[in-house]
């Protein structure tokens, strides 16, 4: 006869965490998950203000079978529950000149507008696509989905990484293929949205162009809450079981194993193997004994690199901007500099470059009628700069909000309905990241795969981690297939 289910308590409800519970859950074991938020989602919040609703993490979905994957391991099927739509364009990019240049998934016409834009590059951008297809077939069909425990598994792997150039950063590796500047930074700015830097992070991240070309991007009608909210429920079908506002104040220890936690309540929930989805920095230097952390002591995490921050405008107006597109990244004069300046010299200029979110556009429920809904991302320091936000926040969003009034929505000051600020402060304390990261750790090449905190803790024989701070990294994608990792590993050391 069976035992009694073994029970594995989930900390934190961003994807994931979700992700990791609904595969445990529908797999037999008991899983408890635990949401310090009065909501699930973590940093895929969702604020609904006036009539608004803002979507306050990831907006762009690039490989959907992994959510088909979650529906289909509870026997479900995505689309009975939600409806995922294609974006086009992708993205436009607007330049300071005041050019602009937009691409999607259509090949004739990406090569088309590369021609308009920039004679001669489509050749040099064909190479490109072909390389990055390569690096897709190893950097994610192979490696992404498999854990990196043991630095054998990096050996293994070396040989291959190096042939298709990984210690070349993004930016390297476009240069290498397109002349035209603009264009280089058309094609090079992607690992902004997972906290890299273009200079600086590897090459690997480069098979995101096969990897968009192949799939598209998408949208969740409904915003991305809308998809966590029926992940949510999917899990509970399954006979998960989610408790909000219940932060985590302690993980319990055994030895060098983890055996439940505490919250902050007070209540211990006895587990057998722990989960967390929480920022793994403070998950090892508040949750755990140092005495008992041989790896992730407090000097090695300090020791690492984290990501930028971000300084996030929510607002909505009460006309719409039908010129500005869903996903528009408006790229200021300076490229390098600017970054070096948040990276490495921690600085806040003057100048700044942001993604502009525009979900009314596909979606006009997320804003009521007539109106536009937005969100102004812009990438700033994180709180190791030393920043005084309580300060610095109110004149840096007066600047943004001028800027795009000048430049893209004209009137916005006389047409601003609501709006809400969320800045590095808050990434810090609200959503309890070390040094106020957006990303956790930057995606460099000396901590990615078996560099970067491992899914199987280095620590304790039965905490594992799912996540942006762990492999494979952040975005969504990444996030999602940290929960396959973390399944697949439990399921072979504490089988059923």
């Amino acid at each position: 006869m069976k035992g009694p289910a073994k029970t594995i308590v989930v900390i934190g409800s961003g994807f994931g965490g979700l992700a990791a519970a609904i595969r445990l859950q529908a797999r037999g074991y008991r899983v408890t998950l635990l949401e310090a938020r009065d909501k699930p989602g973590g940093r895929a919040y969702v604020y609904q203000q006036d009539g608004f609703t803002f979507d306050a993490g990831p907006t762009v979905i690039t490989a959907p079978f992994l959510i088909d994957e979650l529906f289909n391991a509870g026997g479900e099927a995505t689309a009975d529950h939600l409806r995922i739509v294609p974006v086009d364009p992708f993205y436009r990019i607007e330049f300071h000149d005041g050019r602009s240049f937009q691409y999607n998934g259509d090949a004739a016409e990406t090569e088309r507008r590369i021609e308009a834009f920039a004679p001669g590059e489509v050749p040099g951008y064909r190479k490109m696509l072909k390389h990055a297809e390569a690096i897709f077939q190893k950097g994610f069909v192979e490696i992404a989905d498999r854990p990196f425990l043991e630095f054998t598994d990096m050996i293994k792997v070396a040989p291959d990484l190096i042939k298709l150039q990984s210690y070349r950063t993004v930016y390297g590796f476009v240069e290498k293929y397109i002349k035209d500047p603009f264009l280089r930074r058309v094609f090079s700015f992607h690992p902004l949205l997972v906290g890299g830097n273009p200079f600086q992070t590897t090459s690997i991240y480069a098979l995101i162009h096969h990897l968009e070309r192949h799939w598209g991007v998408h949208y969740v009608m409904g915003g991305t809450g809308a998809l966590v909210r029926e992940l949510a429920a999917l899990f509970e079908r399954l006979g998960g079981t989610i408790r909000l506002s219940t932060p985590v104040h302690q993980i319990h220890t055994c030895g060098h194993r983890v055996c439940g936690v505490e919250t902050s309540s007070g209540e211990s929930i006895p587990a057998d193997v722990v989960v967390s989805n929480a920022d793994i920095a403070n998950t090892y230097r508040k949750l755990l004994p140092g005495a008992l952390r041989r790896k992730n002591t407090d000097a090695h995490l300090e020791s690492l690199r984290y990501s930028m921050s971000l300084f996030v405008i929510y607002f909505g107006t009460s006309k719409q901007y039908p010129d500005i597109q869903h996903h528009t990244i408006i790229l200021g004069e300076r490229y390098r500099e600017l970054l070096n300046d948040i990276f490495n010299k921690k600085l806040l200029g003057e100048d700044f470059s942001l993604y502009l979110h525009r979900p009314s556009l596909t979606d006009p429920s997320m804003a009521p009628p007539g109106c536009d809904c937005f969100y102004a991302l812009i990438p700033v320091p994180n709180q190791q700069s030393g920043i005084e936000w309580t300060v610095q926040a109110g004149p840096f969003r007066d600047r943004i909000m001028k800027f795009l009034e000048e430049r893209y929505l004209p009137g916005l000051s006389s047409h601003l309905l609501t709006e809400r600020v969320f800045t590095p402060l808050d990434f810090e304390t609200t959503l309890n990241s070390y040094a106020g990261a957006g990303f956790s750790f930057e995606p460099v090449l000396r901590q990615s795969a078996w560099f970067r905190p491992h899914n199987l803790s280095e620590d304790f024989d039965n905490l594992y981690f799912v996540g942006a701070g762990t492999h494979p990294g952040a975005g969504v994608p990444g996030v999602l297939s940290s929960a396959k990792i973390a399944e697949n590993l439990i399921c072979k050391r504490l089988p059923l």
